[in-house]
């Protein structure tokens, strides 16, 4: 049943939406993955707990994932090393103007019904399809 993309990124999608809704309701945070992986960065006392757990969780689900479903991992030798390091940049850079990731933004923003989140997405969506057109043109 779960041998096609679109029933994955469904199953994924689903995934998404309720762990960021339990993070909500059981802790009341926001599954901002900038927000998080800032407050390690910058911790504040009795901040960290969860945030660890919340990251460790990704970083296992994609494993098991990538285990289960056998989902190949991305070849970053095929890409070269400026380039990854400009993209990193450029996201951290948007992630920064726009007072979040996309995460943030289309997972629980616009949840929230949030007009600065539809927006954001918006645009991060008008960019990454302009980035994409650029490369294959």
């Amino acid at each position: 049943m779960f041998d096609s993309i679109p029933w994955i990124s469904l199953l994924g999608g689903m995934l998404l939406g309720v762990s960021a809704l339990l993070l909500m309701l059981v802790n009341g945070k926001t599954a901002g993955i900038s927000g998080v992986v800032n407050g390690l960065i910058t911790p504040t006392k009795g901040n960290v707990q969860w945030r660890l757990l919340f990251v460790g969780g990704m970083v296992l689900g994609g494993a098991l994932a990538m285990t289960q479903f056998e989902i190949a991992a991305p070849d970053f030798a095929q890409i070269p090393f400026a380039a990854l390091v400009v993209g990193g940049l450029l996201v951290g850079f948007g992630t920064r103007v726009a007072n979040g990731c996309t995460s943030g933004h289309g997972i629980c923003g616009i949840g929230r019904l949030s007009k600065r989140s539809i927006l954001a997405t918006l645009v991060f969506m008008l960019t990454a399809a302009i980035t994409v057109y650029l490369r294959l043109h």
